[in-house]
């Protein structure tokens, strides 16, 4: 017997804050040309917007219900008296990636070398390959190599430019990096298990305000169950990332089938596995790193990751 779709009175609408051209808009878009939001009694309303503050203030000021953005933005915040907290989205990291052909092949080559940045001097990835480089390599890759800090694509050009001798950049670029010839010096997957964590961390999440879930609960546990819905289709299925390559494909003129693939395997990889328990031990171990190479610039006051980061559901 086949479930009878909500009645239109019964489905909550949620906004849902996404950056123009972050991978976050395969899922929803996944979620919504499959209904899965109206099996779950829901209605996404994706606004699409230019920068990840547009997205945080849309958050604070109540006109979006849910936004990706990372826990320690959420723990800062929760340090500072907010009620925000976060599900997994993805554990998909950066990557310090090479030229073809590059003599660099391992972190101390990079000594002397010309080393783009995606972010700024506190980005996170950043912060973390400088910690594993002192812990590993005994090199402090911040005295020792000059940076260059730029927006993603800019700093993806001057790679491919051979204006820059390596770049550590967020995945999506990492990954279409890799499609041109470049490869991998490391990744922040790596990165993260030697500096203690146990699996694979997902650094990015949904973000909401605790007290709206708990006032609707309904709404925000259909929403999970719907992006995971969402996420088990965009591992199996290669029919529905052919139905995604419109939007994949957007304001990406290099984008072809080699491009494709990359950011599908990257992307499959980084879909959430673990429990949201063992998520949080390791963003606890991962905060540490955080705060003393950041300090309050990046952490806030906060000693310690702030308790109730991580959502565990309306019954916590």
């Amino acid at each position: 017997m086949s479930c009878l779709p909500a009645r239109a009175e019964n489905v909550t609408p949620i906004k849902v804050g996404v950056l123009k051209f972050g991978t976050v808009n395969w899922v929803m878009d996944t979620i919504q040309a499959n209904g899965f939001d109206k099996d779950e009694g829901i209605s996404l309303e994706v606004v699409p917007l230019a920068s990840t503050q547009a997205t945080a203030v849309g958050l604070q000021g109540g006109s979006l219900d849910i936004v990706v953005t990372d826990w320690l933005w959420v723990s800062r915040e929760r340090t500072s008296g907010a009620d925000f907290t976060l599900v997994p989205f993805s554990t998909a990291l950066g990557a310090i990636m090479v030229p073809p052909d590059s003599p660099i092949k391992t972190l101390a080559d990079l000594k002397g070398k010309r080393l783009g940045v995606a972010g700024g001097p506190l980005d996170k990835s950043w912060l973390l390959i400088v910690a594993y480089a002192l812990r590993t390599a005994n090199i402090d890759l911040r005295t020792e190599t000059t940076q260059e800090f730029g927006a993603p694509p800019l700093l993806a050009a001057r790679a491919k430019q051979g204006q820059i001798d390596a770049v550590l950049n967020f995945w999506p670029y990492a990954a279409r990096l890799e499609a041109v010839g470049f490869t991998q010096l490391i990744g922040l997957e790596d990165v993260v298990r030697e500096l203690g964590a146990k699996g694979e961390v997902a650094m990015l999440g949904y973000v909401f305000n605790a007290d709206w879930a708990e006032q609707n609960p309904k709404a925000i546990d259909g929403f999970v169950r719907a992006a995971e819905k969402a996420n088990e289709l965009l591992a199996t299925s290669d029919a529905e990332w052919e139905r995604l390559k419109p939007v994949m494909s957007a304001n990406d003129p290099s984008f072809d089938g080699a491009t494709f693939e990359a950011l599908r395997r990257r992307f499959r990889e980084g879909i959430p596995e673990r429990e949201t328990t063992s998520e949080e031990a390791d963003a606890k171990i991962l905060y540490q790193f955080l705060r003393e190479l950041g300090g309050a610039k990046l952490v806030g006051k906060g000693a310690e990751l702030a308790p109730g980061t991580f959502w565990h559901g309306s019954a916590q």
